[in-house]
């Protein structure tokens, strides 16, 4: 089985089309309309020679293991191969690395950049996996990483860049947004900026910018367009789709993302063939899930933000008009996806309440899926958080966080005007 590997012309096709049949021709696969999992550890050589020259291409190669014949899977696979071309193609990247999970992706990030004695700046709130490996093992080695305490604000930007310099030199930075689960905005385009000052300052050192573009996906936000360095996201959610697969991805420039699929060869990240197929199946319907989803959450936070018994929404429509974050959403965003929270009056005992009676919706972590999710964030995605951090950027008792799926809207909100109207 080979991965058609030819040099397409993506910017010739919408998503739609991408997602479909990018990069796979049916005649490697004897006529196969769907490319076949590949289950095999290992792959053969020709002859020795080819056997040098394919570990040659791989370790020495202008693209390390992107032009290199197979050798094992757990350095690359043909599976892997087309869902890492198919997925750099739905980014506008040169180049994408695959991964077993978000956090591998995101570990791969930080350990390939990072070394002690570094600084590392980042947006706040951050996911409670990538605060905690932050604030703990990352810390252990001697990075100090340093909260932004308005990342649209360029002043607040320049004060924590400056804190974070005071530390070492800031080798990275690390934004996530929209943020999980507030749905705050940052500003890459300015944060871009902010790189460029630090590498003046420190002899040409320019700190990498990562994006965790998580929240909304490739279709409704594209950071390598606005200055970003790498783009992460969660193969888990939306490309996914179907909360029955866990995966991670990076996309970039084919010079970055070689180092990291020459990491994951290392530490044995990889995603797997069976995993891959998977996702490449997701991608497909990609597109449609997430306009049905969008149109969905629209409906939903409509109905939220007018019920008495909620306090507030922050779903990314709602962005009031004149403010930096409805302007940086606009010129950053194409859409506000479908997942966000809203603060129900009262606190945990009345959110518990509530999620208890919920039919139609999931009790679940996660986001992104066909199926509509809820959860009570401060219990469970930022259970690890600090309970003083968690109050700073807004994850309080009476936080929800809800990811939106395909349902009919209509029992979508009929199950949450149950739950809500049996409030006391």
């Amino acid at each position: 089985m080979s991965t058609d590997r030819r040099d397409d012309p993506p910017d010739a096709f919408h998503p739609d089309t991408l997602a479909v049949g990018f990069g796979y021709d049916p005649q490697s696969a004897s006529g196969a309309v769907k490319p076949p999992v590949m289950l095999t550890s290992t792959f053969a050589y020709p002859s020795a020679a080819a056997a040098k020259q394919a570990h040659r291409d791989y370790f020495d190669g202008a693209g390390p293991g992107r032009d290199a014949a197979f050798i094992y899977a757990r350095l690359d696979h043909p599976n892997l191969a087309l869902l890492e071309k198919r997925f750099a193609a739905l980014e506008g990247a040169e180049d994408a690395a695959a991964f077993a999970s978000g956090m591998a992706a995101i570990s791969a990030i930080l350990l390939a950049h990072l070394k002690p004695g570094d600084s590392v700046l980042h947006t706040r709130p951050l996911y409670g996996g990538t605060h905690g490996l932050l604030h703990g093992p990352i810390a252990g080695i001697g990075v100090t990483p340093v909260a932004i305490g308005d990342a649209l604000d360029p002043a607040s930007v320049a004060e924590a860049a400056e804190a974070a310099s005071r530390h070492g030199p800031v080798a990275l930075i690390f934004v996530e947004t929209p943020a999980n689960p507030t749905n705050g905005i940052a500003d890459i385009a300015l944060i871009a900026r902010t790189a460029d000052t630090l590498a003046e300052r420190q002899g040409g050192r320019r700190p990498l910018l990562v994006v965790d573009n998580t929240f909304l996906g490739s279709l409704l936000q594209a950071p390598l367009a606005h200055g970003a360095d790498l783009a992460m996201t969660s193969l888990t959610k939306y490309a996914g789709g179907h909360s029955d697969l866990i995966g991670g991805a990076v996309s970039g420039g084919r010079a970055m993302i070689g180092p990291l699929r020459r990491l994951r060869t290392l530490l044995g990240s990889h995603l797997d063939p069976f995993t891959s197929w998977l996702a490449l199946r997701s991608l497909e319907t990609f597109p449609l899930r997430n306009r049905r989803a969008n149109a969905n959450a629209a409906i939903v936070a409509s109905f939220l933000r007018d019920h008495p018994k909620v306090a507030s929404v922050s779903y990314l429509g709602f962005l009031e008009a004149g403010t930096p974050a409805r302007a940086v959403f606009v010129r950053q965003c194409s859409g506000a996806g479908s997942t966000f929270s809203f603060r129900i009056r009262g606190g945990e005992a009345e959110a518990f309440a509530m999620l208890d009676r919920l039919q139609v919706f999931r009790m679940a972590v996660s986001l992104g899926g066909t199926e509509s999710l809820i959860c009570h964030s401060a219990t469970t995605t930022h259970y690890s958080v600090p309970p003083e951090i968690r109050r700073e950027v807004g994850v309080d008792d009476a936080t929800l966080r809800i990811s939106i799926g395909i349902e009919h809207p209509d029992d979508l909100v009929a199950d949450l005007a149950s739950a809500l109207d049996a409030l006391p």
